[in-house]
């Protein structure tokens, strides 16, 4: 007799009008969950991931998301240690601010810092890069040090300046990349990851990942 089959994991992708949920849909779907585009909050709240796609300007985003009602999404399902994952502008409207042309615009504030624009000769950072992966990183687990992955940017966190002071809390843990300098490429917190770069555009490396992540739910 065949042992059961794994139930597949429910991920919803959040859309609120700034992402490329499509793209994301297939890859999630390849790394094995049961996907799902919507920005029904019972959905959204009861899915064992949610994943939160951005492109675009950082206002911008954090407008639609609001009107979607993903701030109060995302911090409730923190707040009950569901797991949430941002991508590209998903991951920086984690941060408590974003500067765009000399404008300030309020982040959600889930993490301390700015978004700035890169201090590189060129912008936008377009292409292929690798990761310094944190140590004892689960989202790049499996991957080689020279992994690549695929980045479409012109701002990023260059400073995490969030500490843990309590030794029965997990330190976050930081992967970096550079682009002229060295900006925080991904982030594992607790329930709440989130990458710089497009995975669901980063082939086989960014399949592995998605599927790391899926692994946790």
């Amino acid at each position: 007799m065949s042992a059961p089959s794994k139930k597949q994991k429910k991920v919803v992708v959040f859309d609120y009008g700034f992402g490329n949920v499509r793209s994301a849909e297939r890859a999630l779907a390849r790394a094995g969950a049961d996907v799902e585009i919507t920005r029904d909050y019972d959905k959204a709240m009861n899915a064992d991931g949610l994943l939160v796609p951005g492109v675009g300007a950082f206002a911008s985003c954090m407008k639609g998301l609001r009107e979607a009602r993903g701030d109060w999404i995302v911090d409730r399902r923190l707040s009950g240690g569901r797991p949430v994952m941002g991508i590209c502008v998903g991951m920086q409207i984690l941060f408590a601010r974003g500067i765009e042309h000399g404008v300030e615009s309020e982040g959600l504030d889930e993490w301390p810092g700015s978004v700035e624009p890169l201090q590189a000769e060129i912008v936008p950072h377009m292409g292929w890069n690798t990761v310094e992966a944190a140590p004892g990183s689960q989202l790049f687990a499996g991957l080689d040090a020279d992994a690549r992955f695929y980045f479409v940017h012109s701002y990023a966190v260059h400073d995490w300046s969030l500490q843990t002071h309590n030794p029965a809390m997990e330190a976050p843990k930081v992967t970096w990349s550079t682009h002229g300098k060295p900006f925080v490429a991904a982030v594992e917190n607790g329930a709440l990851w989130a990458t710089q770069f497009h995975p669901e555009k980063s082939g086989d490396a960014g399949a592995q990942l998605l599927t790391n992540w899926i692994g946790t739910l």
